[in-house]
């Protein structure tokens, strides 16, 4: 590790308390109800995401304490990072370098993640967004060494990882949800509901009911739902392992395409709903079962179901009254949110309609005409 002392726009990092020293972020923490402070945090991320998550920090620590100097931040850095004399870099107390190359030997490398915040005493480590992120490993592995991972548990990363189960536990805490492999709408055809798991996630059994394995339970699924529909690889993601299909024609075609591209996945199958807006609203939530729902965000600008970019807040969806929406797909996030106890900050999709696109994000997902 390597400290910043030098560095122009670096904050110095302050001496850990003492047992007779004073201890804002202690106090702050006990007051609160707070068994765990966080004094030191390990960044393993890099370019925006690190610079960000930095700057709050510090802000927040201000703003509520009076000294945004309180938390030491360690970053993990490439020598690609290094080179391009990186802002996180500079805005951090200390570095440890870390191997050049893809993602897999650093920012996304689990192992080495863990290493670093044991070998550097962090108190928790900070993921950011893509790389680890949404790797359940992360979360397990930390939390057997005693660190907090800042982000959802690993078994909640899990189910809310994979769209069936995803869609499944939205239905048990309440959201609504448009027909699909597993909710086709009628009296007798569910929605099917499961309670999470810590260990396993959603049970295999009820898992599997909303399956699409074979043609033939595609075919049959498409005519309960009606055409057109959204055919899903529960693993897939970036624009990959999705094909809509107007009719039977297509469905078959579409079926053996999908199983190519993401191999060995689950499937299932969803309503598609034409005309539709994707937006999204963000979520924030503690392991208490507390959560709120913040702003939205239109992300309906995609190339091949894939987002080229965001924009927030979003407009109403015409003739909705944006203070409706803002209400109805605000609200029913939630329930999901406080069922499953995400302890971080993640988004969803308001009901009631499918998205076009697919993501591998660790959360339920869909879009609103």
């Amino acid at each position: 590790m390597i400290p910043l002392a030098t560095a122009p726009t670096m904050v110095a990092a302050q001496p850990k308390a003492s047992a007779t020293a004073a201890d804002p972020i202690g106090d702050y923490c006990s007051a609160r109800g707070g068994s765990r402070p966080i004094r030191k945090i390990l960044i393993a991320n890099n370019g925006m995401a690190a610079t960000k998550s930095i700057l709050s920090m510090r802000q927040w620590a201000y703003m509520e304490l009076g000294d945004e100097k309180l938390i030491e931040f360690v970053a993990m850095a490439t020598p690609e990072d290094l080179n391009a004399n990186a802002e996180f870099i500079r805005l951090a107390d200390s570095f440890v370098e870390v191997p050049a190359g893809g993602n897999k030997n650093n920012y996304a490398n689990v192992d080495l993640i863990i290493k670093t915040a044991v070998e550097n005493g962090v108190d928790a480590v900070w993921p950011g967004w893509g790389h680890a992120s949404e790797n359940p490993a992360l979360p397990r592995g930390l939390d057997a060494k005693g660190i907090k991972f800042i982000g959802p548990r690993g078994p909640i990363m899990y189910a809310l990882g994979d769209k069936i189960a995803a869609n499944i536990l939205a239905q048990t805490a309440g959201v609504p949800s448009i027909p699909w492999s597993g909710s086709f709408g009628g009296e007798n055809d569910g929605p099917l509901t499961a309670e999470l798991d810590e260990e396993c996630g959603v049970d295999k059994a009820i898992f599997d009911k909303a399956m699409v394995t074979t043609l033939d339970e595609a075919l049959a699924s498409a005519s309960r739902i009606g055409y057109p529909v959204m055919l899903k690889a529960s693993e897939g993601g970036g624009g990959k392992g999705i094909r809509m299909s107007a009719n039977e024609e297509e469905l078959r075609s579409n079926f053996v395409q999908v199983q190519n591209e993401v191999p060995g996945s689950p499937m299932f199958m969803m309503q598609l709903c034409t005309q539709a807006r994707h937006l999204e609203v963000q979520i924030v939530g503690d392991e208490h079962g507390q959560a709120v729902a913040l702003n939205g965000r239109d992300c309906s600008t995609q190339r091949r179901f894939q987002k080229i970019f965001e924009e927030g807040p979003p407009t109403s969806p015409s003739p909705t009254p944006s203070a409706r929406w803002r209400r109805r797909p605000c609200a029913s996030p939630s329930p999901l949110a406080t069922a499953v106890r995400v302890p971080s900050s993640t988004s969803t999709r308001p009901p009631p309609t499918p998205s076009l696109s697919s993501s591998s994000t660790p959360v339920c997902r869909w879009s609103t005409p």
